[in-house]
């Protein structure tokens, strides 16, 4: 799939009256997800610990606790990405909201050991701060800055709502029912696409909502290139796997095979083999493995490991923003693709208000581009950033290759 254009306008460039129907859209599909939760869980929704999990009645108090401690509690809201972050803030409409939500405060482990509200009181009281929300939205201005927080408030919603997603195909809780898609789509054809040496721009400019990671377009010098128009698929990447790809050290880097010995890693996550045939676990249920599907749920180190094996490499995040704004036959937004960019700021960075969304993972972990089948329209954008550490396989990430003009 290529860039939806319209993808854009749903929540970076919105107005009040459009933005306000794109926020009960996804907490409609947010509540639908919980609902999912609520049936598969016990009835106090614990889940076992785990550091790339939170636990669900934290996860949607903090959604609402974000919301409410941005827009109606926060007084200079109107200021938008200029705002001071250390403001005074009124009472929030939730007892102890601060102590129990605020993630730059309460740790990451802490959180299963919280006091927290009951399912139906977390639901009440993000459906209050919702409510007022909307309200505000109603009345605001319609420049960039007064919408900012509103903005912001939705793309954190979406974040999380595909947190929840493949949370739940890590879980194992059953999505059918929700709306939500359960799997990638199928490939078209590969081709290998040819870009000339060129000057990029990368980076964001222009109005309307942009993280400040995206901020500071400069020109990137590229040489001449060869990229895959689609991600890497089962059927390119199993036969890896066949020739011995997780027991050969050569094809990883140092902490690649350090990661796959400490973890036992000895095929792709969510996979099987039954009589010789593969299958993929697909949230609580067992699929037959279809090879014209992008490969998922795969590591940096798994990416890069197979790029060693095939003669290739993984995109720098420039490559591949130049790829995806020129190339017609380049498609993307099936799953995250891993790219062998560390993420960093751009020339002149500047943390917006939410200090703790950029600043703090500039620690050369990858940068991740594209989407993934479980995006939300309004997240899809070729020039979003997103990052996570290595190690990671919980996410619906994989990744495409490409070599020297010609290679």
């Amino acid at each position: 799939m290529a860039w939806p254009a319209a993808g854009e306008e749903t929540i970076r460039r919105a107005d009040a009256a459009a933005l306000a129907p794109v926020m009960q859209g996804l907490r409609t599909q947010l509540l639908r997800v919980w609902e999912a939760y609520r049936v598969a869980l016990p009835a106090n929704l614990e889940i076992r610990y785990a550091r790339e999990l939170n636990p669900p009645r934290w996860e949607l108090g903090h959604i609402g606790w974000f919301e409410e401690f941005w827009l109606a509690r926060n007084p200079v809201r109107l200021q938008g990405a200029q705002a001071d972050p250390d403001a005074d803030r009124g009472a929030s409409m939730v007892v102890r909201a601060d102590a129990l939500y605020h993630s730059s405060r309460v740790g990451h482990t802490s959180r299963w050991h919280l006091d927290l509200p009951d399912a139906r009181q977390t639901l009440r009281d993000v459906t209050r701060i919702r409510e007022r929300t909307l309200a505000l939205l109603s009345t605001s201005a319609e420049t960039d800055e007064a919408l900012y927080f509103f903005r912001l408030a939705a793309v954190h919603e979406a974040m999380h709502l595909e947190a929840w997603i493949y949370m739940a195909q890590n879980l194992a809780i059953d999505l059918r029912g929700t709306g939500v898609a359960l799997q990638p789509g199928r490939c078209a054809p590969l081709q290998s696409l040819d870009l000339p040496a060129q000057t990029w721009r990368l980076g964001r400019e222009g109005p309307g909502f942009a993280f400040d990671n995206e901020c500071g377009a400069h020109d990137v010098t590229l040489a001449g290139f060869s990229i895959d128009s689609q991600p890497v698929t089962w059927g390119r990447y199993m036969p890896f796997v066949h020739a011995g790809g997780y027991q050969t050290e050569s094809f990883w880097t140092p902490e690649g095979w350090a990661w796959r010995q400490k973890q036992g890693v000895h095929r792709p996550r969510h996979l099987v083999e039954e009589d010789g045939a593969w299958k993929r676990a697909v949230f609580g249920q067992w699929a037959p493995l279809d090879l014209d599907e992008p490969a998922v749920n795969l590591s940096a180190h798994e990416a890069q490991a197979w790029c060693r094996w095939a003669g290739r490499r993984l995109p720098t995040e420039a490559e591949w923003e130049c790829a995806a704004l020129t190339a017609p036959d380049f498609t993307w937004g099936q799953v995250w693709e891993w790219t062998a960019s560390p993420f960093a700021p751009y020339p002149g960075f500047v943390a917006h208000p939410y200090r703790d969304y950029s600043q703090p993972w500039f620690d050369g972990r990858p940068v991740l581009r594209g989407a993934s089948f479980a995006t939300q329209p309004g997240m899809r954008h070729p020039r979003y950033r997103n990052y996570f550490t290595a190690d990671r396989s919980d996410l619906f990430a994989g990744f495409r290759s490409c070599a020297p003009q010609g290679g």
